[in-house]
């Protein structure tokens, strides 16, 4: 199956890192897994034989920009997107406001005839049916286990191990950033800033962590998760957003002392969307520490479902990347036998 991947920053280049360090593992039980194009911030890199993992990881750490890679040829992103390939993995950088650049990524990869495989949250949050739609219209696989939950299934346990369940609703702990924050808080009583600063010591936020802080990232993900598994054709406009930035030692303090603790909890029901801080008690399997997440299915005949799985950092996020490569691997190949 022929790669092409578009944006080569953390994510990016660590999926091609694990395509590489893996290749003999998926050669030798699914297929050949092979990258024919690299795209980022500097310009497209194409080679139909396969570009050099190894040598492209090295240019880009080195130098910053893929272009400066030889043994290929040079081009533009949508020229590259024309290039004939299988898959495109879309993994630029997430736009709440606009979804873009990713969103027309995206919709040209369909009409060049290729699947899609993303973890980027901006364009479903914002325009799930029209991506749905136009990869149904141009008859193409689209894959974004990983824009929601890191390494834990979120999506395709869902729709695969609960098929045939109607679920009522989902909450859970989606953003392993302020889960970090909240339970060093809660544990070293320490301040807010000072957590964050931690976080970001130890890459699980970003230099401007809003979108994780003040709730924008859950968001988007329950956006997704009310879209793709409760079918309810909602936008990040439609959540009641609250962020962590107002929480202190001394409410994590107090709350302790009744038998509670506080998380970022998103919640999607038929009702509404919502993600504030909430009281969760200390027994609940939503209790959970450090940068794990968690959801919760309430389900019509298993009734309460709970999956935790890691949730920052791009080895979980790749671990969702290269599970949906392998899945559509293997629905391609099985529809041509």
């Amino acid at each position: 199956m022929d790669i092409i991947i578009i944006g080569f920053g953390t994510i990016g280049k660590g999926l091609a890192e694990v395509l590489y360090k893996k290749r003999e593992y998926l050669k030798k039980n699914f297929g050949e897994f092979r990258v024919v194009g690299i795209a980022d911030s500097s310009g497209a890199i194409y080679n139909k034989e396969g570009i050099d993992l190894k040598k492209a990881i090295d240019v880009k750490e080195k130098t910053k920009k893929i272009i400066n890679y030889n043994d290929a040829e040079k081009l533009s992103i949508f020229e590259l997107i024309e290039k004939e390939a299988d898959v495109a993995v879309e993994v630029t950088p997430s736009n709440l406001e606009t979804g873009e650049p990713a969103k027309t990524h995206i919709i040209e990869s369909f009409k060049n005839d290729k699947h899609v495989v993303t973890a980027n949250k901006g364009p479903l949050a914002l325009f799930y049916n029209e991506l749905i739609k136009t990869a149904e219209k141009y008859n193409k696989i689209f894959r974004f286990e990983a824009t929601v939950g890191g390494a834990m299934p979120i999506i395709n346990l869902a729709k695969e191990n609960l098929a045939g369940n109607e679920i009522l609703s989902i909450r859970g702990i989606l953003n392993g950033t302020t889960n970090y924050i909240l339970t060093k808080m809660e544990e070293e009583n320490v301040d807010f800033e000072t957590a964050l600063k931690e976080a970001q010591e130890l890459g699980y936020a970003e230099s401007n962590p809003s979108q994780d802080i003040d709730g924008l990232d859950t968001a988007a993900k329950i956006v997704i998760l009310a879209n793709s598994i409760m079918n309810l054709n909602k936008t990040i406009k439609d959540v009641k957003i609250k962020g962590i930035t107002k929480i202190t030692p001394e409410s994590l303090f107090l709350a302790n002392k009744k038998g509670y603790t506080i998380k970022l909890i998103g919640e999607v029901n038929k009702k509404y969307l919502i993600v504030e801080p909430m009281l969760i008690p200390k027994y609940s399997p939503l209790n959970v520490k450090g940068t794990l997440n968690v959801a919760m299915f309430e389900t019509d005949l298993a009734k309460e479902v709970v999956v935790v799985g890691r949730g920052a950092g791009k080895e979980e996020t790749n671990s969702a990347l290269l599970s949906d490569l392998i899945s559509i691997y293997n629905r391609v190949n099985n529809s041509t036998k």
